[in-house]
C-alpha cells in the first residue's frame, strides 16, 4: 500500500507493508501526491512540489525503479517541456501517462524515456482541462481500459463530460450525458466505475460498459424532491471587454415563479471558495432553497477558477481581491442588462475565500444591496500568520509578497477598509474554525458597528470551517433568508442603491 505520510511538518512517500510497518521510500521534497505502480511492480511514479508553490502552479513528475528488496533506485524528476504542473500519473502496463498543463490545459500525455531524456506525447489535444485543481489526494479523472483504451473526463465551459476510447484506434465516444461531473474513475472486471454528479439528482455510483456505453446506476441518483421542481443551471458567458481579455462564465438558476410572470427577480451572486476552485452545475440543495424562495442565483467562475485552462487559472496571481471582484460586478451588470435580475435587489455572498470576495465587492461597489460572509476571510495578514503548511505560500501568490507589496495588502484587507462598506452585512462564524480564526470575524463586525453600519453576526461555537450539523445549516439558511427579505424590499427612492 502506497501512501503519503505527514509528520513533524514534513512529508514522506511511504509503503505500508504486510506486517503494518511503514517503510519510507522518498522524503527530499516538501509535498507528495498520487503514487502509482506499474503492473510489474518494477516502476513507480509520483508528483511532488515545493513551497511556496501550490500543486496547480508548479509541480514535477518523479519516477524510480523498485529494487527486489523494495528500495527505490534511480529516483529522479522530469520537468515538463515548458512551465507547467502535473497530476495523476497512471501506468497502463509499463507505459506511463500523466496529466500536464504545460501547453495550456491539463491534457493526457504519454511519457517515455530514452537516453536519460523524457519524451512527452499528447494523447488528447482538445483544448479542455481533463481534471480539476488538485486540492485533495487520490483524485482520478482518467484510467486505462486495456488494449490502448481510455476513460477520461473533460471539463468544457465548467461542465464535466465522460469520454470513452474502447481501444487505441477507436473513436472517442461521450457517455453519461445526463451527468455533469465525474470523479474517482476505476476499472474492474471489464467495467468502468465512477462517482457521478447531476444537475437534478443526488450523487450516484455508476457502472459503465465500455463496449456498449450503457450506464447503470448502482447506488444513489435519486430525485431529491418528489413533489417539487428542481431548478437546473443555465450557462451564461460574459464576453471579453476593455481591460479583461478573457471570457468569464457562470451558471444562472432562475427562481421558481409558480407559473407567474413578474418583473426581474432579486439575484444572489455566489463567489465560490478556494479561490482556485470551480462552481460546477451540479445539484446543490442550498441553491434550490433560494430559487424556491423567489431568488435567482448566479454562481460565477471568475478569473482564477480552475477548469478553464492554465492562463485563466493563474490570472489571480497578485490580483486576488480585484480581478474576481470585477468579474462578480460584470456578472451582475450582464444579468441585469439581459433582464434576468433586478438591479435594485442584488446580493453577494460567499464562504471562506468567497466570503473575502463578497466583502471586497461590498467595499468596491455600490451595486449590491447587501452582502453575506460565511466564515470568510477578513484579514489576510492574520490568516497568513496561522495558516497550515499546505497553503503557507498561497496568500503571497494571491496578493504578492507581503514584504514587497505592503500597500496592496492594506488596500485589499477588508477589516482595514470596512469604512467603505455602505450596505448591510451578515456574518456566520464557527467558534472552532481552524482556517479562518474566529477573532477575524469578531473584529470585522466590531469595526462595522463602530462605523454605525447595519451588521449581524451569528455565532456557532461548536462548528468549524464549514457547518456540518443539520440544525445549524437550517438556522443559517433561515437567518440569511430573513436578512435578504428584510433588505430586499423596494426603497422609497425608486430602488436606488444605498449611499
Amino acid at each position: 500500500m502506497l501512501a503519503v505520510r505527514e509528520s513533524m511538518g514534513r512529508q514522506q512517500l511511504v509503503a505500508v507493508q504486510a506486517d503494518n510497518r511503514l517503510r519510507p521510500l522518498h522524503d527530499s521534497e516538501d509535498f507528495y501526491s498520487a503514487p502509482a505502480m506499474s503492473d510489474s511492480g518494477a516502476r513507480i511514479a509520483w508528483v511532488s512540489w515545493s513551497l511556496p508553490d501550490m500543486p496547480w502552479v508548479a509541480s514535477l513528475l518523479w519516477t524510480a525503479h523498485v529494487a527486489a528488496d523494495g528500495k527505490l533506485i534511480q529516483a529522479r524528476c522530469w520537468p515538463t517541456p515548458t512551465d507547467g504542473c502535473v497530476q495523476q500519473p497512471v501506468f497502463d502496463g509499463e507505459e506511463l501517462h500523466v496529466l500536464s498543463d504545460h501547453e495550456g490545459w491539463w491534457q493526457p500525455w504519454h511519457v517515455s524515456f530514452a537516453e536519460g531524456r523524457a519524451n512527452w506525447t499528447c494523447l488528447d489535444a482538445m483544448a479542455a482541462d481533463h481534471a480539476s485543481a488538485p486540492w485533495q489526494l487520490g483524485e482520478c479523472h482518467y484510467c486505462a481500459l486495456g488494449q490502448g483504451g481510455w476513460a477520461r473526463v473533460r471539463y468544457v465551459s465548467g461542465v464535466g463530460e465522460l469520454w470513452l476510447k474502447v481501444y487505441a484506434d477507436a473513436p472517442s465516444v461521450r457517455v453519461g450525458r445526463a451527468y455533469t461531473d465525474f470523479r474517482h474513475l476505476t476499472v474492474f472486471d471489464g467495467k468502468l466505475y465512477c462517482i457521478a454528479r447531476s444537475a437534478s439528482r443526488l450523487d450516484a455510483v455508476l457502472a459503465v460498459n465500455p463496449e456498449t456505453g450503457h450506464v447503470h446506476t448502482l447506488a444513489g441518483g435519486e430525485c431529491p424532491f418528489p413533489d417539487r421542481p428542481v431548478v437546473t443551471a443555465e450557462t451564461f458567458r460574459i464576453p471579453p471587454s476593455e481591460g479583461v481579455h478573457q471570457e468569464v462564465s457562470g451558471f444562472l438558476y432562475p427562481p421558481v415563479q409558480g407559473g407567474r410572470k413578474s418583473a426581474p427577480p432579486p439575484l444572489i451572486l455566489i463567489a465560490h471558495g478556494g479561490p482556485t476552485s470551480t462552481a460546477w452545475p451540479v445539484f446543490n440543495p442550498q441553491v434550490q432553497f433560494w430559487c424556491h424562495h423567489g431568488f435567482a442565483v448566479a454562481e460565477v467562475n471568475y478569473r482564477g477558477s480552475a477548469g478553464f485552462g492554465r492562463d485563466f487559472r493563474l490570472a489571480l496571481a497578485g490580483n486576488w481581491g480585484q480581478a474576481e471582484v470585477e468579474d462578480m460586478e460584470r456578472a451582475a451588470d450582464y444579468l441585469v442588462a439581459g433582464g434576468r435580475a433586478d438591479a435594485s435587489c442584488l446580493f453577494v455572498q460567499g464562504r471562506s475565500s468567497g466570503g473575502y470576495t463578497a466583502l471586497r465587492a461590498m467595499i468596491h461597489s455600490r451595486r449590491f444591496r447587501a452582502g453575506a460572509s460565511l466564515f470568510g476571510v477578513s484579514d489576510p495578514s492574520r490568516l497568513r500568520e496561522v495558516t497550515h503548511r499546505f497553503e503557507s505560500g498561497y496568500l503571497d501568490w494571491l496578493l504578492g509578497s507581503h514584504e514587497a507589496f505592503p500597500g496592496r495588502w492594506r488596500e485589499r484587507t477588508p477589516v482595514l477598509q470596512a469604512h467603505h462598506i455602505r450596505g448591510p452585512m451578515i456574518f456566520f462564524q464557527g467558534g472552532q474554525d481552524r482556517v479562518v480564526v474566529p477573532e477575524q470575524t469578531r473584529t470585522m463586525v466590531r469595526v462595522l458597528e463602530q462605523n454605525r453600519q447595519p451588521v449581524e453576526l451569528w455565532w456557532f461555537e461548536e462548528e468549524g470551517h464549514g457547518f456540518r450539523q443539520q440544525h445549524n445549516q437550517i438556522t443559517l439558511l433561515e437567518k440569511l433568508l430573513a436578512f435578504y427579505q428584510r433588505h430586499g424590499q423596494k426603497c422609497d427612492d425608486g430602488g436606488k442603491q444605498f449611499r
